[in-house]
């Protein structure tokens, strides 16, 4: 059944089991950190969906977000002395945006559904794709990271989640981020992020550059 979550337009796609820390100074979304911290909004829970490009207006219409969206648990809250927040999130489930409301709250709350995954099956494929998507994460993060700045999921990590896990630490593109996002079955998107992450490498690998290390982005930052 349709639930209704708060929203928080961003110029990024959050994936499940990532983690995302945000600077927030805007006054709605202020509020919205008040209302998880004090429970007024239940669970901590609020949905992070990307803007459609170009960004040129306020959001306030469902056609100026792309559909599928990941709902945000806060971790930590750090109030700042002018009222700002420094907080930490960490992405949970897949939702679907079906509506937009913004004039009953301070913030954007959309009407949404969840997206469930596909049920798994094949247990011999499904290894085989595990084990060639952690050998292409390695790679990717041997060439673009000093090896503390980086940590491969747990071997026990559920298959329909690490995808997701192995994807959180690349630079990839939001549009590929997105793909990763809204594909509901699990080995394809083993098969998906094995081959963004091959891919990734070997363009690091050819043009000898390598971006900023993982541990850069662990300073607060959004669009708000």
């Amino acid at each position: 059944m349709p639930e209704t979550l708060p929203l928080f337009p961003l110029q990024t796609v959050l994936l499940p089991g990532a983690n995302l820390p945000l600077h927030i100074f805007e006054p709605r979304y202020r509020q919205l950190t008040v209302d998880l911290v004090t429970g007024t909004v239940p669970e901590k829970r609020f949905g992070v969906v990307a803007i459609k490009a170009p960004v040129t207006e306020e959001v306030d219409k469902v056609d100026q977000l792309l559909a599928v969206g990941c709902s945000a648990l806060l971790r930590q809250a750090t109030r700042l002395p002018d009222g700002r927040y420094d907080i930490i999130t960490t992405g949970e489930r897949r939702f679907r945006l079906l509506d937009l409301d913004a004039t009953s709250a301070p913030y954007l709350v959309g009407t949404v559904e969840w997206i469930p995954d596909v049920p798994l099956t094949g247990s011999e494929r499904i290894e085989s794709l595990i084990s060639s998507a952690r050998a292409a994460y390695r790679r990717y993060c041997e060439t673009a990271w000093e090896r503390e700045d980086w940590d491969e999921p747990a071997a026990d990590t559920d298959p329909a989640a690490l995808a997701h896990l192995l994807a959180a630490d690349a630079l990839l593109p939001m549009e590929d981020r997105q793909a990763l996002l809204e594909e509901t079955r699990p080995l394809h998107r083993l098969r998906m992020v094995y081959s963004l992450l091959t891919r990734e490498a070997g363009i690091i690998a050819a043009l000898h550059a390598v971006p900023a290390p993982a541990s850069a982005f662990s300073a607060p930052m959004n669009l708000n």
